[in-house]
């Protein structure tokens, strides 16, 4: 599994996943999800001078190298440039490949962290994800649908 993780769209002497920086994490499914929840996220982050942080998992099929995803990175990285500039939220962009989602989630997050997913009915895929999560000891919080 590699990690890549782009320049912050705010300026950081913290680099991503240091120990001691408080951060919200927002994990990106689709762009009008991922916006409400950014905007979830800074809410949250504004009370706890926290800094936002959108995690992008790309998974790369087994015929190309994990390094090599279908769509260049440098797409990627310009696409959610915009979708956090959309937002209004000052966030940093940690795009990480791998093969393996549930592998790619579980190793990005720190112990203990505060995870924003989409709310939903009890029997949606957010929910499950939400209560794995939670029993591996990260807080969730699930953003409405409005």
């Amino acid at each position: 599994m590699t990690a890549l993780k782009t320049a912050s769209l705010r300026p950081s002497a913290e680099k991503p996943g240091e120990i001691g920086s408080l951060e919200v994490v927002v994990l990106h499914t689709n762009t009008k999800t991922t916006l409400r929840n950014l905007r979830t996220a800074a809410e949250l982050a504004a009370g706890l001078a926290a800094r936002i942080r959108l995690l992008v998992l790309e998974v790369v099929p087994y015929p190309l190298e994990v390094e090599s995803p279908r769509v260049p990175l440098e797409f990627t990285q310009r696409r959610f440039r915009t979708v956090a500039s959309d937002a209004c939220v000052d966030t940093l962009i940690d795009i990480r490949l791998g093969r393996e989602r549930r592998q790619m989630l579980e190793s990005a997050l720190k112990p203990r962290s505060v995870v924003v997913l989409e709310g939903g009915a009890w029997w949606t895929a957010e929910r499950r994800l939400a209560r794995r999560l939670e029993r591996l000891g990260h807080q969730v919080v699930l953003a409405g649908r409005n």
